[in-house]
């Protein structure tokens, strides 16, 4: 396992990459890696024994960033979104696709246009999938996607899990929240973060029938 040390101009030469990018990372890096490891594995988003083994550090607006490259890594990815909406409060976790566009002005090679996606304040709502989509629809629409918008819910409500219903709502708005809190220490912060069924935090009800 290593962990390597990037400049975020590198980050931008990522255009045909994905992976989850960590904010505020204080402490030891290794136990961030070692840490993450065994959280994900705890909770099922890595599967098969699988584990990050080369992680990226990079520092952006004052904060140490960790990128955990999705690539070669058995994940299940609508676990790691909802993990993701869960605890953005203490890890400040995005997307690499959605963090070169949003906070970098785009992948190098690529038109630098607005971002395509509009921000949309779901961390911190009331998880039912049906508030929540109906608030990104509502972005969608104040920005003059319908179309989107429209695309969007009938995608969300054909979905067959939660998890598959946060990713589809991430393909049109770029989720956010207020701006992550420097962090002393994983390990400290692992005591009193549990990643919680979404039953239990975000309480989605079933579909009804449409």
């Amino acid at each position: 396992m290593s962990i390597n040390h990037i400049e975020t101009e590198d980050l931008r030469r990522m255009e045909e990459k994905d992976g989850l990018i960590l904010q505020g990372c204080g402490g030891e890096l290794q136990e961030w890696l070692d840490g993450i490891n065994e959280m994900f594995t705890e909770n099922g988003i890595l599967k098969n024994g699988a584990k990050f083994q080369d992680i990226s550090a990079f520092e952006y607006d004052g904060l140490t960033c960790l990128l955990y490259p999705f690539e070669g890594v058995d994940l299940e990815i609508g676990k790691l979104a909802v993990w993701r909406l869960q605890t953005h409060d203490t890890f400040g976790g995005t997307w690499l696709s959605d963090f070169v566009p949003n906070r970098l002005g785009g992948f190098i090679g690529e038109p630098a246009p607005e971002p395509e996606k509009p921000d949309c304040a779901l961390i911190g709502q009331d998880g039912n999938i049906f508030n929540l989509v109906g608030i990104a629809a509502r972005t969608l629409r104040e920005h003059g996607l319908t179309d989107q918008a429209k695309e969007m819910k009938d995608r969300v409500f054909a979905s067959g899990s939660y998890g598959e219903a946060l990713c589809i709502i991430g393909e049109y708005v770029n989720i956010t929240d207020t701006e992550p809190e420097r962090k002393p220490s994983l390990r400290q912060q692992l005591k009193e973060t549990k990643t919680a069924e979404p039953s239990a935090r975000l309480k989605p009800e079933k579909q009804q029938e449409r």
